[in-house]
This record gives structure tokens, C-alpha cells and sequence, in this order.
């Protein structure tokens, strides 16, 4: 017979939904000794707590846990998706408005990578909008260097392979030629690293420009480079299949020019 998991939820992610930190910083976090659960400190994240449980971190209550939120974000290039850069590179956190709560980015665009980013503060939406199973289909507009033909693309509509890796088959459609470079339009469902960059690299194309445009259901319209707009709670409750109903949440302010 199959044992009855505990009641609630663990204790990583309960402090994600509070804010806190990511899951994977809150376990850190515990290993650390620094959250006590009702008076007790814990050393595992191996622990299910449900609300009538008194949770501290560095002995301060947790604030309790925001409805499921989530923005669209046109991001720039020349920002990494990042909380922190190794190398000192500006990241989209930077750039968000300052009153913008604690937010997590739904995948990642690459440093030169333009458009539609996914952001919220709660990481069970971030996990079923990136989980393979969604299958939810991501549209971009590139520019490559080169005057290809439809042809050209055969290989990617089919599904191409490098080394070991294989990419799933993209939809690619040759737009217009403008002077030396080629704009196009190309939808997948994966998404891998830099997997649009690296299959037309293969082909013998250079990209030089590239807009996400939209995320499922999701599009980027006409926000503005570096603006954030926050979706409607119950667009968001419809798309994501959430049943909790809450207040609706107000749009994000962009951030004030010094």
C-alpha cells in the first residue's frame, strides 16, 4: 500500500511563495541552520508545513505567501538572465523597476537576444511554463546574414542533429530579404540553449538580430524595449489553470530615468 505523503507543502517552497528565495537558495538556506520551523531550527528541507506552522528565518517570521503572479517583460539586449554575473555583466533584475517584488525569469534569453521574457514570483508557474510536457510553442523574429532560399531550411523543419544533440523540428518561414541580411520567422517548442543561433549556424547563417515575439498563449505586442506589463489575475488563472481567485493585481510602473 502506498504510504499518505504529510500533509502540506515542503518547506523550500513555501519560502519561495513568501518571497524569500528560490527554492534551491532556500534549501542552502536550511542546511545553513538559518530557518527554525515553530521554535525548532531544521537542517533538512526534507519537511512538509502547512499554515498553521510558524516559520523564521534568521529568527523573523516569513511574511505569508503572494497570490501567483506573473509579467511580461521586453527585454533588452545586452542583459544577461541572470540574478548574478560572474563576469560583472548587467542583468534583467538590474533593470526592473524598483518596486518590483521578488521575481524569477521563466527560462532565459541569451545576452544578445531581444523580446518577450516571462517573469513571476512563484516558482511552481515557472516550473510548469518551462516543463517540456507544456509544449507550448515560442515564436521569434531573426535576422541572418546571406540570401538563403526556402530550401536552405529543409534540414531544420526535419529536425536537425549536431554531434550528439538533437533538435526537435522547427517552423521556418523566409519573410523578406532586406539588403544583405534575411528576416525570417521561426517557432519551436523546445528551446535549448541558443538553439536557433546554433542551427542556423549549421546551415551556414549568421543570426544578427532576435526577438522572441511570443511565449504560448503569451505575446509581446507592442511593449516597449525594457518595459514591464503585469498580466491580469484572471488571464493568468485561466492560462494556467489555477484556481485560486484573488485581487487583481496593478500593472508594474517603469522605472523613473535619473
Amino acid at each position: 500500500m502506498t504510504a499518505t505523503p504529510p500533509p502540506g507543502d515542503r518547506i523550500a517552497k513555501v519560502l519561495s511563495r513568501a518571497g524569500v528565495a528560490s527554492r534551491r537558495e532556500a534549501e542552502r538556506m536550511i542546511e545553513a541552520g538559518r530557518v527554525s520551523v515553530n521554535g525548532r531550527k531544521i537542517d533538512s528541507p526534507a519537511l512538509n508545513v502547512t499554515d498553521t506552522d510558524k516559520i523564521a528565518v534568521d529568527g523573523k517570521p516569513i511574511k505569508e505567501a503572494e497570490p501567483e503572479r506573473l509579467w511580461l517583460y521586453h527585454k533588452p539586449a545586452g542583459l544577461v538572465t541572470t540574478e548574478r554575473d560572474e563576469k560583472g555583466r548587467p542583468t534583467i533584475f538590474d533593470a526592473l523597476p524598483e518596486d518590483m517584488p521578488r521575481v524569477m525569469s521563466v527560462g532565459r534569453l541569451d545576452l544578445n537576444s531581444e523580446g518577450l521574457l516571462l517573469l513571476t514570483n512563484d516558482g511552481g508557474v515557472k516550473r510548469k511554463l518551462e516543463l517540456p510536457s507544456t509544449g507550448w510553442l515560442r515564436r521569434y523574429r531573426v535576422r541572418v546574414n546571406g540570401k538563403p532560399s526556402e530550401t536552405d531550411f529543409e534540414p531544420l523543419r526535419r529536425g536537425l542533429a549536431i554531434g550528439e544533440e538533437r533538435f526537435q523540428p522547427m517552423t521556418v518561414t523566409l519573410d523578406r530579404q532586406q539588403g544583405a541580411n534575411a528576416w525570417l520567422t521561426v517557432a519551436l517548442r523546445e528551446g535549448k540553449n541558443r538553439e536557433i543561433r546554433r542551427a542556423m549556424e549549421e546551415i551556414g547563417l549568421s543570426v544578427n538580430r532576435l526577438i522572441r515575439i511570443s511565449y504560448g498563449p503569451f505575446q509581446l505586442g507592442q511593449l516597449k524595449s525594457g518595459a514591464v506589463e503585469e498580466l491580469r489575475r484572471r488571464v493568468v488563472r485561466d492560462q494556467l489553470g489555477l484556481d485560486t481567485v484573488t485581487p487583481k493585481p496593478k500593472r508594474a510602473p517603469r522605472r523613473r530615468k535619473s
